[in-house]
């Protein structure tokens, strides 16, 4: 085994040591712990935090460049998406709703 084996298998065993201490520190105490409020609400965005760094730059940009050009599907997409869920307010609907005004631009139009 030769140096960098060596240390790739150190970096792994670190890393798994790492999170078991970290995963099962909860379980450690023998007291009851609760999040503060501060981070509760915290809590609250996160998933909505998430959401948006992943959707909002697949929306904007290309290949690492905001889009230069207003035909683009993805963004009469998203509009129509927005629309849907603002009027109805459902999931499944905007999903469908979306991809039925994108899927012809993309693919008939070719934007």
């Amino acid at each position: 085994m030769n140096e960098t084996d060596l240390w790739t298998v150190a970096t792994i065993v670190a890393m798994a040591g790492v999170t078991v201490l970290t995963r099962c520190f909860f379980f450690l105490s023998s007291k009851p712990w609760t999040l503060p409020e501060l981070a509760r609400r915290g809590l609250d965005y996160a998933p909505i935090a998430a959401l948006a760094a992943v959707i909002v730059p697949e929306i904007v940009m290309t290949q690492g460049h905001l889009i230069g050009t207003w035909q683009d599907a993805r963004l009469f997409g998203t509009v129509a998406g927005v629309a849907w869920f603002v009027w109805r307010r459902g999931v499944l609907g905007t999903i469908v709703c979306g991809m039925a005004v994108y899927l012809p631009l993309h693919i008939g139009l070719g934007w």
